[in-house]
């Protein structure tokens, strides 16, 4: 399996990519994050072509049961945040080889 990439690893490939300081990098990346993360809290869309959308969704209020005590509850409604992926990525992602299912073991 790959090895994950978080910001450190991120900054690193993408200055290495393109020749600019880490910091110049860093710096770039939290503008990034911060500018869709502030378009997503005037629920604004942010879409990157070929890339993906960043969306806002709605969810309402609705009745639920704790599994707990089995009493009904109400959850409230909430808005999250929501990522589509576009045509680019998904096709990248799509185009990987698929690792081979474990064998499983009979009982």
């Amino acid at each position: 399996m790959a090895t994950d990439i978080n910001k450190e690893i991120l900054v690193d490939m993408v200055s290495s990519k393109n020749g600019m300081a880490k910091k110049d990098v860093e710096i770039v990346i939290d503008n990034v994050v911060d500018v869709i993360t502030d378009a997503l809290h005037l629920d604004r869309k942010v879409t990157i072509a070929s890339f993906g959308t960043f969306k806002v969704t709605h969810r309402a209020a609705r009745e639920g049961i704790n599994p707990q005590t089995k009493q009904r509850i109400m959850i409230p409604a909430v808005n999250t945040p929501k990522f589509t992926a576009g045509k680019r990525l998904k096709e990248m992602v799509r185009s990987q080889a698929v690792p081979a299912a474990a064998p499983t073991q009979p009982e």
